[in-house]
């Protein structure tokens, strides 16, 4: 099938001629499917434990063994665990008490909040600085300053780490081609694998706990550091660094003086986005026995108590849109080239300084009395707001299943029946090698010939991971989202990109939800549909639909005003306008969006195992808490990988060749 596959394709290269010969393909799929179902299905994954697993239990039990007499983990990964430890304990101990030590903290309650809103002012604004300090406060009384603080130690430490790292490598890769090379298929490859599977392999070298949880977080929300800190320094005029080097200055002092300053604004984007990256693995680094909010979350979903679930999922989100606002307007600041708090500059920073430094000394007071009175330093008992919310949860899902129960019901059953129980039937009860084949072939005709090859080893691959079956499942619950992914896609980003108070309208919407950690999605679903596949879908969903609905916004914009003019002045119509002017002009915005929909949809697996999606996810989800079954679920994250990687390099092509195409965007 694939060798048919790709000689058509070479006949028919067009893009018309490349979707029948798709369309042949899954046709001939679909009847060899009904002669052959049921036969060389590999039903292996679902139970048994294969030689792949117990070869990694293994090595599991023998790395836990010589951890305390080999000398690569005496010398190299105990220290770098004992360091990152220490970090964080150190965080921890100035931001919140302790399990083990002080009875008052360094920096209590009150010197937090005073901290926080200080830095926000002086980085930001008076109204960053205020919903700073209410947004901490919120955080109190709900009855999880603790879980907070705990949250934010670990995101500190693993942002500080990721920008040491991250902005001195990404400026190396500014200013040196060769470095750019280098770096960006590691880029690429770490933001193409689930977050979730790098916890596994770091819990081997590691063990589970703030060490393990800050390395996966700084690994997954380093890569943005990376990306956004190359591409300011890049983007600086080529003009200005020449007009730099003509008055003799260095290398070293066109960077200092020249480089930095103009891409300031763009770093500092790039913090606000390993920020946001951070904290969304920090949270889920609970998996690992990470404290903080992500383990009260977990806790809630593993039990199904949606209303405390929903209290610690909403203090994540106050936490998250504090530290997004505060670093987005820092960037903004710094882009308007305001001089720094206390230097010269206009008037009104003139008459700004004794205000900072009056704020300066209220703020060093209040740390002091944080560090002196048990009153400032423990945030006083729950004041009843973490409780009323839980009830109101609580109460808001009892009536959701009792007065929506047939909307919902009907939507489950819709999606189920007509979607996810064929994709599933297709691909569980096909032979295993016409799977295989069907994904050469369409990795041939959609992204060609490399494409068709990373398809072929990522299959066989996957095959001897022992968990086909459960692959199969997985990977029919993720086409099955980003289907519906898809679809909202061009329903809503078509009407964004043709309507410019649409765009304003929904874009602050898409920006929130694209800074709520994955965890968060779950709550809502939980309590509408329960324990199911399909709340793991829905959750999908709305997590990938933002990126999804944006760029299909953007291509649509991105369509010349000409054209469409021509359109109408021609007579057609806003259907016919749409179908067949801007929608084909902005193919290649619409492969990318499948690309990133698939992407994000994959990256929520683990979560949905959480929440009753089964097959790999809940394998991975096992691993952790069941030590036999530890090798199963490292196999089970390697097939996400594998998987996440299939369809990233075939999607990714045929956005490539989309985008290459006459007319594509």
């Amino acid at each position: 099938m694939a060798v048919l596959a790709a000689a058509a394709a070479r006949r028919a290269p067009t893009r018309g001629g490349r979707a029948l010969a798709a369309a042949a393909v899954l046709a001939g799929w679909a009847l060899l499917w009904a002669a052959l179902r049921g036969l060389h299905t590999l039903p292996l994954g679902t139970a048994e434990l294969t030689p792949l697993h117990r070869r990694f239990n293994e090595i599991n039990d023998a790395v836990g063994a010589g951890r305390n007499s080999n000398p690569v983990f005496l010398h190299v990964f105990n220290e770098i665990r004992l360091a990152i430890d220490t970090l964080v304990t150190l965080l921890q101990g100035l931001l919140a008490q302790p399990s083990f030590g002080r009875p008052v903290p360094v920096v209590g309650w009150l010197g937090v909040v005073a901290v926080s809103g200080y830095l926000s002012w002086v980085f930001g604004n008076v109204r960053v600085a205020a919903l700073a300090v209410a947004g901490f406060v919120l955080l109190g009384l709900q009855g999880l300053w603790r879980e907070s603080m705990d949250t934010l130690a670990l995101t500190l430490a693993a942002v500080l780490v990721s920008l040491l790292i991250g902005i001195p490598l990404g400026v190396w890769a500014g200013l040196s081609d060769r470095v750019h090379r280098l770096v960006t298929p590691v880029l690429d490859f770490m933001q193409t694998m689930p977050a979730f599977v790098y916890l596994a392999p770091l819990t081997l070298f590691f063990l589970i706990g703030p060490a393990s949880a800050t390395i996966a977080t700084l690994v997954f929300a380093m890569p943005p550091a990376v990306r956004i800190t190359a591409h300011a320094i890049r983007s600086v005029p080529a003009a200005t660094v020449e007009a730099a080097g003509s008055l003799g200055a260095t290398r070293a002092q066109t960077l200092t003086t020249v480089l930095l300053p103009l891409s300031k604004r763009t770093v500092v984007l790039g913090v606000n986005q390993t920020i946001m990256a951070a904290l969304s693995m920090v949270t889920v680094a609970a998996l690992i026995d990470a404290p903080g909010l992500g383990k009260t979350v977990l806790k809630a979903l593993e039990t199904l108590d949606v209303g405390t679930a929903f209290n610690a999922g909403l203090a994540i989100v106050v936490l998250a849109v504090v530290l997004d606002r505060v670093t987005t307007a820092a960037s903004e600041r710094s882009g308007t080239g305001a001089p720094p708090a206390g230097g010269r500059g206009s008037a009104a920073d003139v008459r700004r300084r004794p205000l900072l430094l009056a704020g300066a000394a209220l703020t060093g007071a209040c740390v002091w009395l944080s560090h002196t009175y048990v009153w400032a330093a423990q945030f006083p008992a729950d004041a009843g707001v973490g409780a009323a919310l839980s009830r109101t949860a609580d109460s808001a899902t009892a009536w959701a299943q009792g007065s929506l129960a047939g909307v919902t019901g009907a939507a489950r059953d819709v999606i189920t029946t007509l979607l996810l129980n064929p994709f599933e039937a297709l691909l569980t009860g096909s032979p295993w090698w016409l799977v295989g084949a069907v994904a050469v072939a369409l990795g041939a005709l959609l992204g060609g010939p490399r494409a068709a090859a990373t398809a072929a080893v990522c299959v066989a691959l996957i095959v001897g991971t022992g968990l086909w079956r459960d692959s199969m499942t997985t990977l029919a619950s993720s086409l099955v989202a980003t289907v519906v992914v898809l679809a909202l896609g061009v329903v809503v980003g078509v009407w964004m990109g043709r309507s410019a108070p649409a765009d304003r309208l929904i874009r602050p919407v898409l920006d929130a939800g694209q800074t709520m950690p994955a965890f968060v999605y779950l709550v809502p679903f939980l309590a509408l549909f329960g324990a199911s596949r399909f709340t793991a879908i829905v959750a999908a969903v709305v997590y990938a639909a933002p990126v999804t609905v944006k760029i299909i916004a953007d291509g649509v914009r991105g369509v010349p005003q000409d054209t469409v003019e021509a359109a109408v002045s021609a007579g057609s119509g806003t259907w016919q306008i749409i179908t067949k002017v801007q929608l084909p002009m902005a193919r290649g915005a619409l492969a990318l969006a499948a690309n990133q929909g698939l992407v994000h949809v994959l990256s929520m697996v683990v979560v949905g195992g959480l929440v009753g999606a089964g097959a790999l996810g809940y394998d991975v989800v096992a691993g952790f808490s069941q030590g036999q079954l530890y090798g199963k679920g490292l196999a089970a994250g390697l097939a996400i990988v594998l998987l996440g990687v299939m369809s990233d390099r075939i999607t990714q092509a045929a956005a490539r060749r989309a985008a290459r195409a006459p007319g594509g965007h």
